[in-house]
C-alpha cells in the first residue's frame, strides 16, 4: 500500500512498526510538501493514502483527487479531540486566520466541504502542532532579547545573514508575512489569505532583504533545517518540531520561540485516494485506525508533535513524558527521543508550556490562499533573485 506524504509523518520507524502490527506491505513515497501536493492532485492512482495537511484539502479536494472517508469505519472516531471538530478546545477557540481544519473537515450533502457534522470527512485528523521559530539564545544581541520574542525577529538587521525561511511557499510566505508584519513594515488585512496586492509588496521586501543578503539559506525539509544550525550557516530560522531533535543531538543551546504574535499552526491527517478500492480500501482504512490506536501518537509526541486523540497516545507514554510534552512541565528525569534513549534532559521545560497554552494561541493557520498560484510563481521569482 502507497502512502503519499512528507518526512513529518513518513519516517521508517512509523512503517516498521505498522507493518508489524497489521501485516501490510507499506511503501512511504517521501517527497517534499509542494510535490506531495502537486502529485497528490495529479496522479491519485499513484497512492492508496495521502498523508499531509489539512490546508493541501483546498487543491485536492475541488481536483476530485480524493473520496470520502466513512466515519463508521473510524472506530475511535469519538475520542478525537474538539480542535479539529468544532475549532474549539474547551471554552478556548482556537481559531486564528487561514484554513482553519473544521471548516473543510465534513463532506457535505452536495459534497462540498463544510463545519457541519456529517457522517463523511475528507480528512482523518491526526498529527498537529504550533510552530514558530528557533534561535540560538547565545548569538542575539541582548537588546533584542529585551524587546521579547518576535516574529520581526527574523527581519532584524542584527541577524542580517545568519537567518533561514521555509522554502515551501505556501507555509514560507506566511512566516514572511508575520514577520514583515511584526516589523511594522506591513499590515495585511488577513494574514491567511493575501491578497495579489499583497502578495506583490511582501515579494518585494522580501528580495530587498535577499539582496542585502539578509537570508542564509532556505529549507524544504526538517533535516536541512537542522543542518543549517548545526553547520553554523544561521542563528534563526523559521522551524518544524523534528528539527529540534536532531539540535538537541547536536547538543546545540536554542530556544524554540513563544512569538508574542501567536504561532503558525498546522493541523495533519490522511486522506483516501479516489482510486482506492476493495481489499486495498479495507488495508488502507486499518492503517489510518492504527494511527489513532496510541503508539504513533506516542511516537508523534517524543518529535514535539501532538495527536487527535491525545487519552489514547497517553497509554504508551510514562507520566514523566506525558507531563513533559503536553502539560508543558519541567522534565523531571532524562526523556526518551522517537528512535533514541536520551532525548530530554532532566529540569528541561517545553518553550511555549503545554498543549491548551500552545494551540490557544495560533495566529493564523497553514492556508492555500485564493491567490496561491500567484503567489507560487512570485515566490519562485523570490526564491530565484
Amino acid at each position: 500500500m502507497r502512502v503519499l506524504g512528507t518526512s513529518v509523518t513518513l519516517q521508517e520507524h512509523i512503517r516498521v512498526e505498522a507493518e508489524r502490527d497489521l501485516g501490510i506491505k507499506l511503501r512511504f513515497i517521501v517527497e517534499d510538501g509542494s510535490s506531495v501536493q502537486r502529485n497528490g492532485v495529479m496522479h491519485p492512482e499513484s497512492y492508496e493514502i495521502y498523508d499531509q495537511w489539512f490546508h493541501s484539502i483546498d487543491c485536492l479536494w475541488p481536483a476530485r483527487a480524493l473520496q470520502p472517508i466513512d466515519i463508521e469505519r473510524i472506530p475511535r472516531w469519538d475520542e478525537i479531540n474538539s480542535l479539529p471538530r468544532t475549532g474549539r478546545l474547551g471554552r478556548r477557540a482556537c481559531a486564528g486566520a487561514g484554513s482553519i481544519p473544521v471548516d473543510r473537515l465534513y463532506v457535505q450533502p452536495d459534497n462540498s466541504l463544510g463545519r457541519k457534522p456529517t457522517e463523511r470527512i475528507s480528512m482523518l485528523p491526526l498529527t498537529h502542532n504550533a510552530d514558530s521559530f528557533v534561535y540560538l539564545d547565545d548569538t542575539l544581541p541582548e537588546d533584542l532579547i529585551e524587546r521579547g520574542e518576535s516574529w520581526a525577529w527574523l527581519l532584524a538587521p542584527e541577524l542580517a545573514g545568519r537567518v533561514a525561511l521555509q522554502a515551501d511557499a505556501a507555509i514560507g510566505a506566511i512566516d514572511a508575512a508575520l514577520a514583515v508584519e511584526a516589523s511594522g513594515l506591513m499590515k495585511f488585512a488577513d494574514i491567511g489569505n493575501l491578497t495579489i496586492e499583497e502578495i506583490d509588496a511582501l515579494i518585494a521586501t522580501l528580495i530587498e532583504y535577499k539582496r542585502r543578503g539578509h537570508f542564509a539559506g532556505f529549507w524544504s525539509s526538517f533535516a536541512e533545517a537542522a543542518q543549517l544550525m548545526i553547520s553554523n550557516k544561521v542563528a534563526i530560522q523559521s522551524i518544524w518540531s523534528p528539527a529540534t531533535v536532531e539540535l538537541e543531538r547536536a547538543g546545540l543551546r536554542f530556544k524554540l520561540a513563544s512569538p508574542r504574535e501567536g504561532y503558525r499552526a498546522w493541523f495533519g491527517g490522511m486522506s483516501l485516494s479516489r482510486a482506492t478500492s476493495g481489499r486495498t480500501l479495507d488495508a488502507a482504512y486499518e492503517y489510518l485506525n492504527w494511527w489513532l490506536e496510541g503508539w504513533a501518537g506516542a511516537s508523534m509526541a517524543r518529535q514535539g508533535f501532538y495527536i487527535s486523540n491525545p487519552e489514547r497516545s497517553r497509554e504508551h507514554m510514562n507520566d514523566a513524558e506525558w507531563s513533559y510534552w503536553y502539560d508543558g512541565k519541567p522534565a523531571p528525569g532524562e526523556l526518551p527521543g522517537p528512535t533514541t534513549q536520551h532525548l530530554v534532559t532532566t529540569g528541561q521545560r517545553r518553550d511555549g508550556g503545554g498543549y491548551v497554552a500552545r494551540m490557544g494561541r495560533i495566529a493564523v493557520w497553514d492556508s492555500v490562499m485564493d491567490e496561491h498560484n500567484y503567489l507560487v510563481r512570485r515566490w519562485a521569482e523570490f526564491m530565484r533573485a
